[in-house]
């Protein structure tokens, strides 16, 4: 006979099941729909745990919105880690795309963009879920682009990556279509393959202009 799970283990279940319940919620109804007896009856739990572990369904959903960031941000760590040329960075961002398509991320984050229009303060609590991508985002091109034949701030380049990403992710899921976006990314690789060919011709000039 298995041990019986004790207070703690019990809430963090409860808590958990929520969580995924919401995130199922948001993807098969949407945000209009996103009620408790529909989160609840997707969690297998009593409706009035929502309340009792989150306060409210909108503090729920946000951190439904939080555990999908959280997920998408470990995962994307260790692609975009493995980046060192401007090919790669561009290979690892159509990756992210596509995963983001499959997996249903985008679903959510539009559900609650939407809901926000509705909700006082919550458009507040989404921006702030997509703050840290900015930050993770410059981390992972500053390296590459410290040899790039053309030095652009990474702060620019990041914020034009995670805005760029989340805007043909968007495009995609209204229009049932990632051809078009997909057709960018290979576009964008092979201008970035050209860049990192210029590379070396780069490292040259900088090295004659060290000498004069």
């Amino acid at each position: 006979m298995s041990p019986r799970p004790s207070g703690g283990q019990a809430a963090t279940a409860t808590r958990v099941a929520l969580v995924a319940g919401a995130i199922e919620t948001l993807r098969e109804v949407g945000f209009a729909g996103a009620s408790a007896r529909q989160i609840a009856r997707r969690a297998g739990c009593n409706q009035a745990l929502i309340f009792y572990h989150f306060g409210s369904v909108p503090d729920l959903l946000v951190a439904a919105l939080e555990e999908i960031s959280a997920r998408r941000m470990a995962a994307y760590r260790t692609l975009l880690d493995r980046t060192g040329s401007i090919a790669e960075l561009v290979d690892a961002a159509r990756a992210i795309f596509i995963e983001d398509l499959d997996a249903g991320h985008v679903t959510v984050l539009v559900e609650m963009i939407s809901g926000a229009q509705s909700v006082p303060g919550l458009g507040e609590r989404v921006k702030a879920c997509l703050e840290p991508w900015r930050d993770f985002a410059e981390t992972a091109v500053r390296e590459v682009l410290a040899s790039a034949p053309i030095q652009v701030p990474a702060g620019q380049v990041a914020h034009a990556l995670v805005a760029g990403i989340l805007g043909l992710e968007l495009l995609a899921h209204l229009d049932s279509d990632r051809s078009s976006g997909l057709a960018l990314f290979d576009q964008a690789r092979t201008i970035g393959d050209l860049l990192d060919r210029l590379r070396p011709l780069a490292g040259l000039l900088n090295l004659k202009q060290g000498d004069t």
